[in-house]
């Protein structure tokens, strides 16, 4: 049995290890996100060092024709499995700016008002001119959606969006016919790590229609790796779509108005022949 090999094999299952405990602790939070975050590097570092051991015993098996050619082909196949989602996302993260913190309005942006305890206190306002334009570099298409529906409607539709999505609703307000706002706060957590982001959908009655803007903002890290403009992109669309799908309102059947009854002495008008006054 080659050594190397079982080594290559020892090292991928305890990055294995490291990785799935670092997943843990993030979506537990049981630690600090700092130090989790560093045992997912770790685990990632290890399965490197797998990856490097199973060429190792590659080479050895051949050369000198020892067993263990299973285990490192386990540990390659270990390694580029932890391996291949973090790369991708740092080849994305070169083509994406570095923000973290996406809004439809960058002028006017929806404001946090429950989940602004929640939050960091230096991540409860949007940040600003700087951020704003390199959204709009990167991310051009996120802008309002623009329906004509009666905002209660529209609310009612991305009220349903988000909690078929199972968001975790902090405040939902609907709109009133002060003219007032509806808003909805929620918190989206990434699929893997369970990272926390917040997102606040403002309606504003425009007429006869609604202007539905949408703000995402992660709590953590200044990059977002495309994740928040993805969310509203998607969210977006899925309002459009159940509002455009939505049956109309049917139209209320015309009552005919009641004819006074004639009074006393006077001759009621012959239907079958024309009034020739």
């Amino acid at each position: 049995m080659s050594k190397t090999a079982a080594w290559a094999a020892r090292i991928a299952f305890f990055a294995l290890a490291v990785a799935a405990l670092s997943i843990i602790i993030v979506r537990s939070q049981l630690l600090e996100i700092v130090p989790a975050l560093a045992t997912f590097g770790a685990a990632l570092v290890l399965a490197g060092i797998a990856i490097l051991f199973a060429f190792g015993a590659f080479v050895v098996i051949w050369r000198q024709g020892y067993a263990g050619l299973g285990r490192a082909l386990l540990a390659l196949f270990i390694g580029i499995c932890l391996l291949a989602y973090p790369a991708y996302l740092g080849v994305r993260a070169l083509r994406l700016p570095a923000i973290s913190d996406i809004s439809t309005d960058t002028s006017n942006p929806p404001r946090f008002d429950t989940l602004a305890r929640q939050r960091p206190r230096d991540r409860i306002n949007y940040p600003g001119a700087a951020t704003a334009l390199l959204q709009r570099a990167g991310y051009p298409d996120i802008a309002p959606l623009d329906l004509e529906v009666p905002s209660r409607i529209a609310y009612d539709a991305a009220l349903a969006l988000v909690t078929k999505r199972k968001w975790a609703i902090s405040d939902s307000r609907a709109p009133t016919l002060a003219r007032r706002d509806g808003v909805i706060e929620a918190t989206a957590r990434s699929p893997i790590m369970g990272f926390r982001d917040d997102v606040v959908i403002r309606l504003t009655p425009m007429g006869q229609g609604t202007r539905v803007d949408v703000r995402s903002a992660s709590r953590v890290g200044t990059h977002d790796l495309g994740a928040n403009a993805s969310r509203i992109r998607s969210l977006l669309e899925d309002i459009d779509d159940v509002v455009s799908a939505a049956p109309e309102p049917r139209q209320l059947p015309q009552v005919k108005t009641p004819q006074p009854a004639p009074k006393k002495g006077q001759r009621q008008p012959d239907k079958r022949q024309p009034d020739k006054r």
